[in-house]
């Protein structure tokens, strides 16, 4: 396939291919459109009786997320008590509310886990009918939610919890580049924002929460990583560059909200069998400890989060240029997180990153079905009906929930190559600075510093070693196969 000519349609059968080998279903079977019709024929808030639902549309609701999303999954607002603490509430899209347990949508989530992103397509877990349209909590659309509600200190600690059904209404759909860049004073607001004092407001409040959630993690030791993820900018429907995902206060404000939501949840579900969303700690502790070694730091011998934040906050002051890489090394050495069942007496097994010990996923059900199930179990706990699920039902999806999460990172992360190719095949012949990230027997790799890519440095690699900086020529590329060459300079 030549270079030069791939197209979109090229790109997203691409994409379906690599779906398909990694075990995914990229297309609904028949039955789920009959109940997508189903579903589609009812008003949005038909599923749920207005008794002993909270009606809460009053509240300036508002939603932060990336420019394109369309699945909003939740919506937040803040509100300052009497005694200076503030209640925090997160309302969470009511997926059970239209997808019934065993039905033909939920069997095909159940099975797909989870919404993979390519950059040129979505393969959504649910219809995109039904997760983009009457599931989303849209702007200025009446929706039914769970909410969450958490009472947070000016330390940062979080005091109560609680979960109950509302009807709420989105009143601003803001976006994370806008709202931070307004946020961190590098831009004047974004139109919504400006047109109201009183969501500039709601939303600088919901900052200093955020902040303060954030400062409290960190002092018990949440780790400080840079991932370095990248996503694909199309005009006109192709892919025409690489940009970094840049984290600003607006997308730290929503992982904060999101992370005490969750542990709310999890605190309140700790009666009743549920799914707990765990990162152990590290096995190969002692090989961190090295990496530390090597940069002349020492840490302690038994894994501590706390002293190994210290390390990478010192080491992305010290040297911002490998902290990528140091970062992607941790992480590594870390291992990927994974679901569990937890049941009542069970031991706790946190989050490592985290550097919490209550955690599951309970904030997206439009895109996981992990957060599905656990919306269905706090809908049970908080009425005190019987649980949905038995013990081996939770497992098992724990463990299919942990398998097709890999696999989705392996097809986004095999997506990303190829998008990367594509930009780059226009470019070669160019010098590019650049820094060794890898050197093995199968070669020697090297990131671009700008755009963010990795390739293969196919000559002058001898003597260079993980750190060098150096300039290179790209020589080839090839989209089929997400290779990307380059020859020192």
């Amino acid at each position: 396939m030549n270079d030069s000519h791939i197209t979109q349609l090229d790109l997203q059968a691409m994409a379906e291919q690599i779906m398909l080998e990694h075990g995914f279903e990229p297309e609904f079977p028949a039955a789920v459109q009959q109940q997508l019709a189903d579903i589609k024929a009812r008003s949005p808030l038909a599923p749920v009786s207005t008794q002993d639902v909270r009606d809460l549309r009053g509240l300036l609701w508002s939603s932060i997320d990336n420019d394109t999303s369309r699945d909003l999954d939740q919506i937040e607002v803040a509100e300052r008590l009497a005694n200076g603490d503030v209640k925090v509430m997160v309302g969470i899209a009511d997926v059970d509310a239209f997808v019934a347990k065993a039905s033909p949508i939920d069997d095909h989530a159940a099975k797909e886990t989870t919404t993979v992103y390519t950059g040129v397509r979505n393969f959504p877990m649910l219809p995109e009918e039904l997760s983009t349209g009457v599931s989303s909590l849209l702007e200025s659309q009446d929706r039914v939610a769970l909410v969450i509600e958490s009472v947070a200190g000016g330390d940062g600690n979080v005091s109560s919890g609680m979960v109950y059904p509302a009807l709420v209404r989105n009143k601003a759909r803001l976006t994370y580049k806008a709202v931070g860049d307004w946020l961190e004073g590098t831009a004047a607001a974004p139109p919504k924002v400006a047109a109201s004092s009183e969501l500039q407001g709601q939303l600088k409040l919901q900052n200093d929460v955020a902040q303060a959630l954030k400062k409290q993690r960190f002092l018990h030791g949440a780790l400080n990583i840079d991932t370095n993820e990248v996503h694909p900018v199309l005009l006109n429907e192709q892919v025409v560059d690489i940009a970094k995902q840049e984290r600003n206060l607006a997308t730290e404000l929503i992982e904060d909200f999101m992370i005490a939501a969750n542990g709310v949840v999890a605190r309140l579900l700790e009666k009743v069998s549920s799914l707990r969303r765990i990162v152990k700690t590290p096995e190969r502790w002692d090989r961190i400890v090295q990496l530390a070694a090597a940069r002349g730091e020492t840490l302690p011998a038994q894994p501590d989060s706390k002293a190994l934040n210290d390390f990478l906050l010192k080491r992305k002051a010290a040297d911002p240029d490998h902290f990528v890489d140091l970062s992607l090394a941790v992480i590594k050495l870390i291992g990927p997180g994974e679901y569990v069942l937890e049941r009542p007496g069970d031991p706790e097994q946190g989050h490592f990153g985290l550097a919490v010990q209550d955690y599951t996923h309970s904030t997206a059900p439009n895109r996981r079905f992990a957060d599905v199930v656990t919306q269905r179990l706090l809908k049970a706990f908080t009425t005190g009906t019987p649980g949905p699920y038995s013990d081996e039902e939770l497992s098992g999806i724990a463990k299919n929930c942990t398998l097709k999460e890999d696999a989705a990172r392996k097809v986004e992360r095999e997506m990303s190559k190829r998008l990367a190719a594509v930009v780059m095949s226009k470019r070669i012949g160019e010098i590019f600075d650049a820094i060794v990230t890898g050197v093995t027997p199968h070669g020697t790799f090297i990131r671009v510093k700008k755009p963010h890519v990795e390739g293969l440095l196919a000559q002058g690699y001898r003597g260079l070693d993980v750190g060098d900086k150096l300039r290179v020529k790209l020589t080839r590329t090839d989209v089929q196969y997400g290779y990307i060459d380059f020859v020192h300079a």
